[in-house]
């Protein structure tokens, strides 16, 4: 295994990290009821939690030190790996609430739509630079990049799991306008896959409540309301840290999908913007990397890492706001999760280490790495 040596972007580093230290105490607040109820004692999960950020700090350190470029290589086994994943927790999956979505290694327990939609950003980078050519193409071009999002949607559908198969199905989309394929072909797709998710949607009573509601035909569901109330409980300053009341088994899963609104209730509306805010850093900062990375691989995984943070902050904002159908969307590095906050900081260790290579780091904006000015089309 090749590491790859040079400075962290601590402009990306550092307000991860504090994302992750700040999940720590989020969760305690928002998951004491609960753990004390279920699982004897108020710190069960805040001990879990805090195992998990320890985890996800190493995981972000590491995967800064291996260069990117091995994933040229390694793609293909790992889209592979992930399908193969989604068909064993079909198989072998925890059933919880009408859905297979984890596989239980002893008390470790692991969600392979966390890892299948990164799966997805590297194997599309790695097509994406292979294929310009050719990209406009629809059957050397469009139609391979098809196959791989078909059956990975597909096997998330079949959990059921229509929240996290509409995301994917989204970055999937965005990278192939990222990446010049032909716009007459990503319009028919679009059109086609759109059809094909309100098709799904309409398959399931609950899913269709859940629409129903959403647009006032019937009574907004309870973990909306709950979770609007929170935020409105918060005001602009908050209530302050572990004072929230929603999280005494008002709002269903505060620690996890709904944990937004406890950021809001007992932080405000200041708390969420400075929360949006280090996101916001994170993502312009990513940008930049795309922007200054070595190569157009490195260019379109970056573009994929910063696509998918944006779009499952901006889903799960959208989601206790009650902007979206409510729908279980876990917020990035804060929600309470052990395969999803150690896959997330692997992947902006991903994105670091495409920075490092590329000298993008406080103190020195230019640019040493070979071949940037022919290979990466932002340049």
């Amino acid at each position: 295994m090749k590491l790859a040596k040079g400075n962290i972007d601590w402009i990306i580093f550092l307000p991860v990290v504090g994302l992750l230290l700040f999940s720590i105490g989020l969760v305690y607040s928002a998951s004491a009821p609960i753990s004390a109820e279920k699982y004897g004692g108020v710190d069960a999960l805040f001990i879990k939690q805090s195992i998990r950020v320890v985890l996800s700090i190493f995981a972000l350190i590491f995967f800064s030190k291996i260069d990117y470029h091995i994933y040229d290589k390694l793609s293909k086994p790992i889209i592979l790996s992930a399908v193969v994943l989604l068909v064993c927790v079909l198989i072998f999956g925890v059933d919880a609430k009408e859905a297979r979505r984890q596989l239980d290694f002893g008390p470790i327990g692991f969600m392979p739509v966390e890892y299948a939609k990164f799966a997805v950003v590297l194997y599309f980078s790695c097509l994406l630079a292979k294929k310009q050519k050719v990209i406009k193409s629809f059957e050397n071009g469009m139609l391979p990049f098809l196959i791989w999002i078909g059956l990975v949607c597909l096997l998330v559908a079949l959990q059921p799991n229509f929240s996290n198969m509409a995301l994917i199905l989204l970055i999937a989309m965005a990278m192939l306008f990222v990446g010049n394929t032909n716009l007459i072909h990503l319009i028919f797709v679009g059109i086609i896959g759109c059809i094909g998710a309100c098709g799904f949607a309409l398959y399931a009573d609950y899913r269709v409540a859940r629409i129903k509601a959403f647009f006032g035909m019937i009574d907004t569901p309870m973990q909306v309301q709950q979770a609007l109330i929170a935020i409105g409980n918060g005001g602009i300053f908050g209530l302050g840290p572990g004072q929230s009341k929603q999280a005494y088994r008002f709002l269903p899963e505060a620690h996890g999908d709904f944990i937004f609104s406890i950021i809001g209730e007992e932080y405000g509306f200041i708390g969420l913007l400075v929360i949006i805010a280090a996101f916001c850093i994170i993502f312009l900062r990513g940008m930049q990397v795309a922007k200054k990375a070595p190569d157009i691989f490195g260019y379109f995984i970056s573009i994929g890492i910063v696509l998918t943070l944006a779009i499952y902050l901006l889903a799960c904002a959208a989601v206790n706001t009650g902007l979206l159908p409510a729908t279980g969307i876990p917020l990035p590095f804060l929600s309470y999760g052990g395969s999803a906050v150690i896959i997330y900081s692997a992947a902006v260790g991903i994105l670091l280490n495409i920075s490092a290579q590329a000298k993008v780091f406080v103190g020195n904006d230019n640019i040493t790495a070979k071949n940037k000015s022919t290979t990466n089309p932002a340049s």
